[in-house]
């Protein structure tokens, strides 16, 4: 009897076999075998194994696949069932013991490296369930994986032996190359075992790292920031920001290219050897939460930090709303992962191995108590402490020294007495225009939207500039539709109060039925649901408090339906380790929008609110500010932690200043109106306009006299800044005029004050009004090629530009000398260490040629070669008041400095010329030479 004929008989006991306890590996070990033993082609394995069909589904299709082979798959099935699942089983004549040596008369001989793998693919499958990560490593750092696939073949619900099968399907997939590279990690493994002299971790210890690499990224897998607003994975969704060491004295960093996300915790750039902390520092919503969040998905997943035993991530928000006293112990395994094993033997591990062990800290600027150098000295690992002791000590070293700390903050919150400990600060300066279309057409799946939302971006660049900070980028993205429907006139947004009505409008549109659409009175259409969430929102500033109760929600009328509009969400953190639901704004910059809301549309508000919202001393010297201002009722333990956290809290509260001005402004009346009186509007738009009057008077008075022979000069502060970008979001050139009336200056120094594109739109919005000409000095900041066009209104107001260090790139300089021509006053400019290559000097000699007042020209430590200086000497030979020309650091070598010598030979007013660090020999010193006999040469470097 053929055993193709007897098969439909046993059928069902078959299926019942492989399908037995519902787990699906009896059916995948069986089409390994299949597989390795030719008996299945790959298209065959593909048409069993399909994802998301049902165990007995696949077993059926593989059942009917076999009987159609003929006998010897019939054969081959029986004689590849585990032995408890075939007792009893026969087919005709044949018993399973006569099937046994089956396997060795069918296995093929190896061809390919993708042969290899399928005619291996039992023995493959065992020897990878251990070794995964370190596979995937070696995939990814030859580029034969993705990240993608990494996180496709490491889902949490498949077991290591499924793990194993998805990544041979996936290296299949990528074709011989990816094969040969796995086949050669597996020939390494077995000729270089690991060295028996490491200690290798306890078992315990290995489990407990298995278990945080699965907690870590379940918590990093979708996108955390903006609320999770949608479910959107980080990998399709994460754009990488600018990184940028900040300055420690140097004058200049090596020109090695961005930094990565790895040198974040790397060597590069560290200052202090003998500090464990590195501060990454940026503006709200620049992306410090999601660059934490993509290093701690890339640690899971064993892609980076390999160094690193143990990752453990907090977030200070839910470190704020801990009144418990903790030991450092409990600190790691209540807010981080709670081991399975033997807690003593881990814990141990820990401290024995700090160097192993990295911790992260996100939102610094969100604690309710300030670092302090007077906080109670703390060492003692299993002591317990309030959380802020355990925070500060574990940051200055006191505390587990020698364990790697990032923390995420915001400048302003970061004083003197932590910085004392920074081992380095990385600075994220948000994307470049490369990273705002990379997020865009991330967003967009649709090739068509995403352009249409760039396009509208390019036409606009006051919003163009806004988006490099990936918050206003995200809500530009997630309101492309109100974008596109308002145009390119005066309706298009144009401040940062524009954009947050633009997502106010939106997610107030969504609750709104299909049939109707929302009119001009839309706020007054949602005005109760403004006010209770701008309550909320307020006072949680006013006790630096983010994340409210469901009684505090209560207290200040918030309804379900206001919850249901969107801008609140649940707060995973603590409402997954408590029993009551706790509710967070989708972002920081939102709560601050809310309580500028109440602030302008609550009609019985304190009048002194705005005044001392402007005023940071007030703030400062009136201890019941928060109380009487902000209204939220504090105990006394409180209202002393709050007080403590003044310097932390003002740049939520100048962030709500902003918004305020903004709403006020003239732009904004018509749509207010209707919610709130007319003269309540003026009376507080007065308010406003009167206290960034007093601001700017203040700064100016402080302005020094000058040194008798230098020029008047104002060094402006962070909140000068502040106050600029105020009367830019008022949108009221009458203000900025009368502002600008009162500042008398010849230089206006802005180094150093993270000015970006957004600050550059409202200095030029309010520099443009000056009545006399200055010398405005940018230097260290983040301008870059959107500022720079951001600047160009006011460069009719500049005798000098100085733009060192601003990541400024040829075609940021191209527009900026196009405009340059155009300003008689414009006479200087200096560009040292930006991103300028040969491609620029064209554009610089056009403006020598056509400026025959131009005085100054500093391309230091720039791009430009021989080839760059030849075209600069075009413009040089025929400029006549050139006194100043600085090319040091560059690569002109002998023949840039012929070039220059010859075109400089007849000059009449050059006095200082440097050449410096420019690979020049002989031949170029010879041509130079001649330059001595000039009249009017003072200096040759």
């Amino acid at each position: 009897m053929l055993l193709q004929d007897d098969f439909p008989a046993v059928r069902a006991e078959l299926l019942c076999a492989l399908c037995c306890g519902g787990s699906s590996e009896g059916l995948e070990s069986v089409l390994d075998l299949l597989l390795s033993w030719g008996m299945l082609f790959w298209e065959d394995y593909q048409n069993v194994r399909v994802p998301g069909r049902a165990l007995c589904a696949n077993t059926r299709v593989l059942l009917d696949l076999v009987y159609t082979k003929g006998d010897e798959t019939c054969r081959l099935l029986l004689a590849v069932l585990p032995e408890a699942q075939r007792a009893g089983l026969s087919f005709g004549n044949c018993r399973t013991a006569d099937l046994e040596n089956t396997r060795d008369d069918t296995k093929e001989l190896h061809g390919t490296a993708i042969q290899t793998l399928q005619t291996d693919r039992p023995g493959l499958v065992r020897r990878l369930r251990d070794r995964i990560e370190g596979a995937l490593e070696v995939l990814l750092d030859t580029g034969s994986f993705t990240p993608s696939d990494c996180d496709e073949v490491q889902l949490p619900v498949y077991t290591p032996s499924q793990q194993a099968r998805r990544l041979l399907d996936q290296v299949r997939s990528k074709g011989e190359p990816a094969a040969k590279v796995l086949l050669q990690y597996f020939q390494q493994t077995e000729d270089h075992p690991s060295p028996s002299n490491q200690e290798s971790p306890p078992k315990e210890c290995l489990s407990y790292q298995k278990k945080l690499r699965s907690t870590v990224s379940a918590q990093s897998h979708f996108l955390s920031t903006y609320g999770g607003t949608s479910s959107l994975s980080l990998e399709d969704i994460y754009t990488e920001g600018q990184l940028e060491l900040a300055q420690g004295g140097s004058e200049a960093q090596p020109q090695t290219g961005a930094l990565g996300l790895e040198d974040v915790v790397g060597l590069v750039g560290t200052l202090n050897q003998e500090a464990d902390t590195v501060l990454v520092s940026g503006e709200a919503g620049s992306g410090k939460s999601t660059l934490l969040q993509r290093l701690h998905l890339l640690w899971a997943r064993g892609a980076v930090l390999h160094d690193f035993f143990l990752l453990f991530p907090f977030s200070c928000r839910r470190l704020s709303s801990e009144q418990r006293e903790l030991s450092l112990r409990e600190l790691l395994f209540l807010h981080c992962c709670w081991p399975d094993g033997d807690q003593d033997r881990i814990f141990q591990f820990i401290l024995d191995h700090p160097h192993l062990i990295l911790f992260t800290f996100d939102g610094l600027d969100e604690l309710m108590q300030s670092f302090s150098d007077s906080e109670q000295r703390h060492c003692c690992p299993t002591q317990c402490a309030p959380v802020p002791t355990l925070l500060f000590n574990l940051l200055q070293g006191s505390l587990m020294k020698g364990v790697r700390k990032v923390v995420t903050s915001r400048p302003e919150a970061v004083g003197p007495a932590l910085k004392r400990y920074l081992r380095k600060e990385v600075l994220l300066k948000g994307f470049s225009p490369a990273g705002i279309d990379c997020f865009v057409r991330k967003h967009h799946r649709d090739p068509t939207v995403a352009t249409r939302v760039l396009e509208s971006l390019q036409s606009n660049t006051a919003l163009l500039g806004l988006c490099h900070i990936p918050v206003f980028c995200w809500i530009v993205s997630k309101c492309y539709k109100e974008l596109l429907g308002c145009g390119e006139g005066e309706g298009s947004p144009k401040t940062i109060t524009d954009v947050y009505l633009m997502i106010l409008q939106h997610f107030f549109q969504r609750r709104v039925s299909q049939r109707n659409t929302m009119g001009i009175g839309w706020v007054q259409e949602h005005q109760d649901t403004a006010l209770h969430l701008g309550k909320l929102a307020m006072e949680g500033l006013g006790a630096s408090c983010y994340v409210f109760t469901g009684t505090e929600l209560q207290k200040c009328g918030v309804t379900e339906e206001d919850i249901c509009m969107g801008f609140l969400i649940r707060s995973k953190d603590l409402s997954s380790s408590t029993n009551c639901k706790h509710y967070e704004f989708l972002h920081i910059t939102m709560q601050c929008f809310f309580a500028a809301l109440y602030i302008v549309l609550n009609n019985n508000l304190d009048r002194s609110t705005i005044p001392k919202l402007f005023q940071p001393q007030a703030r400062q010297q009136q201890p019941g500010f928060h109380r009487a201002c902000l209204g939220h009722c504090l105990t006394q333990q409180e209202g002393a932690l709050m007080e403590a956290n003044t310097a932390a809290e003002t740049p939520n509260l100048q962030i709500t200043a902003t918004f305020v001005s903004g709403l006020l402004s003239q732009r904004h009346r018509s749509l207010l109106l209707l919610s709130c009186p007319g003269p309540t509007l003026d009376r507080k738009s007065k308010q406003v306009v009167t206290c960034l009057s007093k601001g700017m008077q203040k700064h100016f008075k402080s302005i020094p006299r000058p040194v008798e022979g230098e020029k008047k000069s104002m060094h402006a502060m962070p909140g000068f800044v502040w106050l600029i970008k105020c009367i830019h979001e008022m949108q009221d050139s009458r203000i900025a005029r009368d502002t600008m009336a009162k500042l008398e200056v010849e230089h206006l120094k802005l180094t150093y004050c993270n000015i970006g594109p957004v600050e550059c739109t409202a200095l030029a919005y309010v520099l443009q009004h000056l009545r006399n000409p200055v010398g405005l000095q940018l230097d260290y900041n983040y301008v870059g090629d959107v500022g720079v066009e951001q600047l160009l209104p006011c460069l009719h107001v500049c005798h000098s530009v100085y733009l060192r260090h601003n990541n400024i790139s040829d075609e940021g300089i191209r527009k900026l000398i196009e405009k340059g021509i155009q300003c008689e006053r414009f006479q200087k400019i200096a560009l040292f260490n930006n991103k300028l290559t040969d491609a620029c000097t064209e554009c610089f000699a056009h403006l020598l040629k056509m400026k025959q007042n131009f005085l100054s020209l500093r391309l230091g430590n720039n791009n430009i070669t021989a080839a760059g200086a030849g075209q600069l000497a075009e413009g040089l030979r025929f400029n006549r008041s050139l006194q100043f020309l600085g090319l040091w650091g560059n690569k002109i070598g002998d023949k840039g400095a012929e070039a220059i010598a010859n075109a400089l030979k007849d000059s009449q007013t050059l006095v200082w010329l440097s050449l410096v660090d420019n690979g020049v020999g002989s031949a170029g010193a010879c041509a130079l030479a001649p330059l001595i006999k000039n009249s009017t040469l003072e200096e040759l470097w």
